[in-house]
């Protein structure tokens, strides 16, 4: 299958994943959040491969959710398709029969720090700049954030670091639980290979049932946590303060919020 926005390439047991918008910093329109998802779905029914890494082209890794997308997107229908493609790329990804990777350099925010966090494995480099930063615009992470970040940190912490919407370093990621391992500066890939190579020479099939295993009893929460981002996502769009932090973004300003 040919992608416009995203890049994927087997060899073997191994599939690697590129996002490939770089003029925009591989951040998620309509057009790559349907690919992604596409793209998943496919990958089920390639029994060969048991490692999947997921990087990004150019500077980033993603810097999310596409805001000019959001910007057109004022019809309720058109924001509702969209939650639907979130919601579809989320739950194949999540259900991948393979050991999956992120490979993290530069920005990885919003929706495309929800999909670094759904990773087996996520490494990011010391000066990357990762942030669950719906807060800033009035919305709620999407694409699994909420159960991803839960699923690393636990309720009362994933909380806090959703709420503080804080931009953090790959260190400071690190010590929280958010990542697994750190790569030295512009090493990411590097890094990553030996992780493959190790990986393909173990019993990684016994990895892999793991896995599906406690996938399986985790796939209905994250169905219905998918289910009530989108009603909330929703929701917060409606409010004045969404539709000031999207104009505080476009003027490049501090937004004034008013919790209405």
């Amino acid at each position: 299958m040919t992608y416009e926005t995203i890049n994927l390439e087997v060899k073997d047991r191994l599939a690697t994943l590129t996002l490939s918008r770089p003029q925009a910093m591989n951040s998620m329109d309509a057009k790559m959040m349907g690919e992604l998802a596409d793209c998943f779905e496919s990958l089920k029914d390639h029994n060969e491969v048991q490692i999947l890494v997921v990087k990004g082209d150019g500077k980033a890794f993603s810097a999310g959710g596409d805001i000019k997308m959001m910007l057109q997107s004022n019809e309720v229908t058109d924001f509702n398709v969209l939650m639907q493609e979130v919601t579809r790329l989320a739950l194949a990804f999540y259900q991948l029969p393979m050991i999956t990777i992120a490979q993290v350099h530069g920005a990885a925010a919003g929706l495309g720090f929800s999909l670094a966090l759904g990773h087996d494995i996520l490494v990011a480099e010391e000066s990357s700049k990762l942030a669950m930063n719906f807060i800033g615009i009035g919305l709620v992470p999407d694409g699994g954030g909420h159960f991803f970040m839960k699923e690393r940190l636990g309720v009362p912490k994933a909380k806090q670091v959703i709420w503080e919407g804080k931009v953090m370093n790959g260190h400071e990621a690190h010590q929280l639980g958010l990542v697994d391992h750190i790569a030295p500066e512009g090493n990411a890939e590097l890094f990553v290979n030996q992780i493959v190579q190790k990986l393909l020479a173990s019993p990684i099939s016994s990895m892999i049932e793991t896995k599906k295993l406690y996938h399986q009893q985790k796939l209905d929460e994250l169905k219905e946590t998918l289910e009530s981002e989108a009603n909330a996502q929703t929701r917060m769009r409606q409010t004045e303060d969404h539709l000031e932090g999207i104009q505080a973004f476009v003027e490049k300003r501090k937004p004034v919020f008013k919790g209405k």
